[in-house]
Parts: C-alpha cells; structure tokens; sequence
C-alpha cells in the first residue's frame, strides 16, 4: 500500500514511482513517512480535530479544562515528545536492516 500513498503524493502511477525510484530511495521514503505521515488522510487531522474540540466542550461540565483540536489528532507529536538521538539511530538502524536482507535476499 505504501507504493499506491508515495505515487500518489508524487503525482505518478505506481508503475512509473518504481522505474525511477531505486529500492534505497523507496526505504528511505518509507523512514521519513514513519516519522512524518502524508497522504490525504492527514489533511483531515485539524478539521477532524476542530469539530471533536467544539463538541467537547459544548458538553464539558463548567468546572472542567477546555478542549483543543490537538486533544483529538493522536497521531500529532506534542512539542514535549522530541525524538531522541538514540532513537534516530535505532530507526535507521532497522531501515538500513531492511535493506540489506532485500539486497542479499
């Protein structure tokens, strides 16, 4: 399914995304996807999280926080969650992994 997510998000068919993309390129591709997701349904993450906020806090009682669109979009890192160098460093560890067993394999 990754292949069809990249080929869209770079306005090609499949077919052309892995005549001109080498199997490096394409683990790269899949490592900055892991750490930053596109595709069309990332594009509804702040609407999404706009509608549930509102509607949250129509219902919140008086005495409770209110509500933030970022509340309702999981897959936002908050500021506080920076990845580490060591995980970095495990995470392209396993992608360079991966590679090799395609390579040898």
């Amino acid at each position: 399914m990754f292949y069809f997510l990249l080929a869209k998000e770079l306005g090609m068919t499949v077919r052309q995304l892995l005549s001109t993309i080498d199997s490096k390129e394409l683990c790269e591709w899949a490592g900055y996807y892991s750490l930053e997701p596109f595709g069309s349904f990332r594009d509804s993450d702040v609407p999404a999280g706009i509608i549930a906020s509102t509607l949250a806090n129509c219902n919140r009682t008086k005495n409770s926080r209110s509500f933030k669109p970022e509340d309702f979009m999981p897959f936002l890192k908050k500021q506080t969650e920076v990845m580490s160098g060591e995980e970095l460093k495990d995470i392209m560890k396993q992608l360079a992994q991966g590679q090799e067993g395609k390579q040898n394999g």
